[in-house]
């Protein structure tokens, strides 16, 4: 088995979970691959013996599965580095909430006890795919969470003109709109009072941030149609962002927004549930007064 390491350099929490790693994929003569920045950052302390370690520094390279080791977005990171490879990925979390990257440290070793005796179970998550009415490009234009747009200053709302399949839907005045996957519904949508969908759901979530109109409300639309949206500001320009990498447009570039042709494969424990994360990372049926 080839394991490919990707993590969060700015916690040094990170480096105790590369420790278990290591010393388990050593014992279990499991090959070792560590992204170019992590093994800088590893490298640097002087405690790790990183003999036979390969370093990814391109996006070709093949392996097994992936490990993540941080939170949400350090997952979004390393999906965006695996992009249409079809490589599983563990999420080891040492952040926050941890919807993606699920698995505590506590619990290494026996996710990948679990995952040497096929005792796991992988989620395929959809991803979105953003073209452009012009030439413009963006590095790499998927996103597992979402797809926003909003207003670049602080002073005054944008127009988003949305079309679905052709047609039209509605014109958001608001400081910004978000394409949500089932993934994304629990991130940045969830905020601004988007549904909670499971990711099992072939659906997409617009949802409106700070909208001018109280009457407009987040809506859910299968995700085979194709979403176009359309930006007028007043600085004639806005931000787009896919799962928090930004770039600003011209206000005469329209997005077009459809289903990736691949998805993500997350690794999940056979007793980790959806609806499990749910009630322990949003503490459902917590009473603060117990």
């Amino acid at each position: 088995m080839k394991v490919a390491i990707f993590g969060n350099i700015y916690r040094p929490m990170v480096l105790s979970c590369v420790k278990v790693l290591f010393d388990y994929f050593t014992q279990q003569k499991i090959t070792m691959m560590c992204e170019s920045q992590l093994y800088k950052f590893i490298e640097e302390t002087k405690d790790f013996d990183l003999q036979g370690v390969e370093v990814i520094d391109t996006d070709f390279f093949e392996a097994d599965l992936a490990v993540s080791i941080g939170g949400d977005g350090t997952f979004l990171n390393t999906a965006a580095r695996i992009g249409n490879k079809g490589i599983p990925i563990l999420g080891i979390n040492t952040g926050r909430l941890g919807f993606l990257a699920d698995i505590s440290s506590e619990e290494i070793i026996p996710a990948f006890e679990a995952i040497l005796n096929s005792q796991y179970r992988i989620e395929n998550r959809t991803t979105l795919l953003v073209k452009t009415s012009d030439e413009t490009t963006f590095e790499y234009p998927y996103a597992l969470n979402e797809v926003s747009v909003s207003k670049q200053d602080s002073s005054s709302m944008i127009s988003i003109n949305a079309t679905v399949n052709g047609e039209f839907i509605n014109t958001y005045q608001a400081d910004g709109l978000i394409v949500a996957t089932p993934t994304g519904s629990t991130a940045y949508s969830m905020s601004v009072g988007g549904p909670i969908v499971v990711p099992q759901a072939q659906d997409f979530i617009l949802s409106p941030v700070a909208s001018h109109s109280l009457n407009v409300r987040p809506i859910i639309i299968p995700d085979s149609w194709i979403i176009e949206l359309e930006v007028h500001s007043r600085t004639h320009s806005f931000l787009a962002s896919l799962d928090g990498r930004s770039k600003v447009l011209n206000q005469t570039t329209k997005l077009i927004i459809s289903k990736a042709p691949f998805t993500i494969k997350v690794i999940k424990q056979i007793h980790h549930t959806y609806f499990n994360t749910l009630k322990n990372k949003l503490m459902w049926g917590m009473d603060k007064r117990n």
